[in-house]
């Protein structure tokens, strides 16, 4: 469907901005309104990374007037093979205020506005409150359902995309205009179900890809041409090269958006999703030992079965030295089970405690009453104790 433009035009361009823009200006249906349009816009990306990057520097170079940054992070090294608005030399500096410095390099006439802190339920409104749309390029669940949330409720559009691996997703959800992510996504997967990008990995390159499609819907609906992703789901498949879409209707009985909606205010979205199920945090509760506990009974040679349940190719990146690998599905599955020895005491690690915390409760039920997990996993490992080895 073709909407009306979301922002009204701004007085004039100057002379600069008119040699700047000059390849959008002789496009019929961008033109000199349409730039006005962008000028007069006020744009807020959610994330300043893997999609963020290139989604501010396409938005800034096309000439929206201000793009705010939500962004609390810092930039780490494991950042830059995708993170492109980000340098070497950017290091250990906010992403927010390198993010700015990057925009500002491209286009100076873009006020650029940051918002350094954690997006919550208690901030949201009154930062989206100030922006004509939102942009949602953040990687985890709790954080999608409260954008979702805060947007149906502000009467916001927002474009959302979504990387893994060599997959990437995209649509807009205007619940006045059409559904919203919960029409989509009514309930979050089970924790632990679904990898985060730190865990599964993505390809640097396919941020590119759904970064400059949000860009082009943001553009779209700024300056109301073309036929915006409402009501469609975009698929992309880098390896296959494939693009197909999927239609995606409003819910009538959508829990926010729908015709008798039971979320009318904002919720604890970090409760609503479940990092760790109830039952790992239960297995993990009285369960849990320090890297540096783990250290003193290796050195103190303790009867104990030390078992990383990451991937093979995480397990190929770093280590803690005397683990065995046996993956986390293994487990889920039952066929891990039979492997393990009644002899010794189990400790599980994985990057950072989340999956060895969800493997650990399906062995306290299996009868390993006096099996651990590693808080920190094999990151707090390296930190902790072998800090000259590389973290991912």
């Amino acid at each position: 469907m073709s909407l009306p433009p979301l922002v009204e035009p701004a007085d004039e361009l100057t002379v600069d901005e008119v040699r700047r823009y000059s390849r959008h200006l002789i496009i019929p249906d961008v033109g000199m309104d349409g730039q006005k349009r962008l000028k007069n816009a006020k744009v807020l990306f959610v994330g300043a990374g893997g999609l963020g990057s290139p989604g501010l520097m396409y938005l800034a170079a096309a000439g929206v007037g201000t793009l705010g940054i939500v962004e609390f992070d810092e930039v780490d090294e494991s950042n830059l093979q995708r993170q492109v608005v980000h340098s070497q030399s950017d290091i250990g500096r906010p992403k927010a205020e390198s993010a700015r410095d990057t925009i500002k390099g491209i286009n100076p006439y873009v006020n650029v506005v940051l918002h350094q802190e954690r997006l919550e339920a208690e901030n949201v409104k009154d930062v989206f409150s100030q922006y004509d749309l939102i942009i949602d390029g953040t990687d985890n669940f709790a954080t999608r359902y409260l954008v979702n949330d805060a947007c149906v409720l502000l009467g916001k559009p927002y474009v959302w995309g979504s990387i893994y691996r060599f997959d990437g997703q995209a649509s807009v959800f205007w619940s006045e205009h059409g559904p919203c992510y919960r029409c989509l996504y009514p309930e979050p997967p089970p924790p632990g179900m679904v990898p985060s990008c730190a865990e599964g990995g993505v390809l640097g390159v396919l941020c590119a890809s759904i970064g400059s499609i949000q860009a082009n819907e943001a553009i779209k609906l700024l300056a109301g041409i073309g036929e915006p992703l409402v009501g469609r789901l975009m698929i992309y498949d880098a390896l296959e090269m494939q693009y197909r879409q999927v239609k995606v209707r409003k819910d009538p009985d959508c829990a926010i958006c729908g015709e008798n909606p039971t979320v009318t205010e904002l919720i604890d979205y970090e409760a609503f999703c479940g990092v760790v199920s109830e039952e790992a945090q239960a297995a993990a509760a009285d369960s849990t030992i320090t890297p540096k506990q783990l250290k003193e009974w290796i050195d103190d040679g303790e009867n104990i079965e030390l078992i990383d349940v990451r991937e093979p190719n995480e397990f190929e990146i770093v280590s803690i030295p005397g683990a065995r690998l046996i993956p986390k599905n293994e487990f889920l599955m039952g066929s891990a089970l039979e492997n393990l020895p009644h002899d010794k005491k189990i400790v599980l690690n994985c990057k950072t405690g989340v999956r060895s915390a969800e493997v650990l409760a399906v062995l306290k039920s299996a009868g390993f009453a006096d099996a651990v997990h590693v808080g920190g996993g094999v990151i707090g490992w390296v930190n902790q104790i072998e800090p000259e080895k590389p973290v991912y």
